[in-house]
């Protein structure tokens, strides 16, 4: 008798788990990074360290300006050799080659930095939405806007998502 009750509990437990229906949310990132105080301090870093490489490029180019500046009342100047001539183009070639360097280097930097930055923000959005899909039976949490349709029953879960984090609306 036992077994056979345990038998039929074992075959009603997964229909039970079935006939339930799954729970889906979305959830809109793009509205939470923005309001985390870790997403400001990393947008203040990123800032500074942007107005650092455009000063610097400003340097480089001021430079590269008096030295074409130069170059063409040198230019003007019937006296001045040609092969003297030739040497000053090649200095603002490579100082224009290095300034173009430099601002390649500088996004290249930036970049990474960003990343960098962003990273621990991004991990700690995930391990919310992973929190607020567990605590509230959700099957699937999908970002907003990636769905082609979405049905009424689907729960926007931004704001448990911001409540999970901290963040004021």
């Amino acid at each position: 008798m036992i077994k056979k009750f345990l038998l039929a509990l074992a075959v009603a437990l997964p229909m039970c788990a079935w006939a339930q229906s799954p729970k889906f949310g979305t959830v809109d990132v793009d509205n939470i990074i923005p309001n985390m105080p870790e997403f400001v301090e990393a947008q203040a870093k990123i800032n500074e360290a942007s107005k650092t490489y455009e000063s610097e490029y400003a340097k480089i180019d001021e430079e590269l300006q008096k030295k074409y500046a130069e170059f063409q009342e040198l230019s003007k100047d019937a006296t001045t050799l040609q092969s003297i001539k030739e040497r000053r183009m090649q200095d603002i070639q490579e100082l224009d080659k290095k300034a173009q360097q430099f601002a390649q280097t500088a996004q290249a930097d930036l970049q990474r930095q960003q990343a960098q930055l962003l990273q621990p923000i991004q991990e700690k959005v995930m391990t919310a939405i992973k929190a607020v899909g567990s605590e509230n039976g959700f099957t699937m949490i999908f970002p907003e806007g990636v769905a082609a349709y979405t049905a009424t029953d689907v729960q926007d879960v931004t704001p448990l998502v911001k409540a999970k984090l901290g963040i004021k609306e």
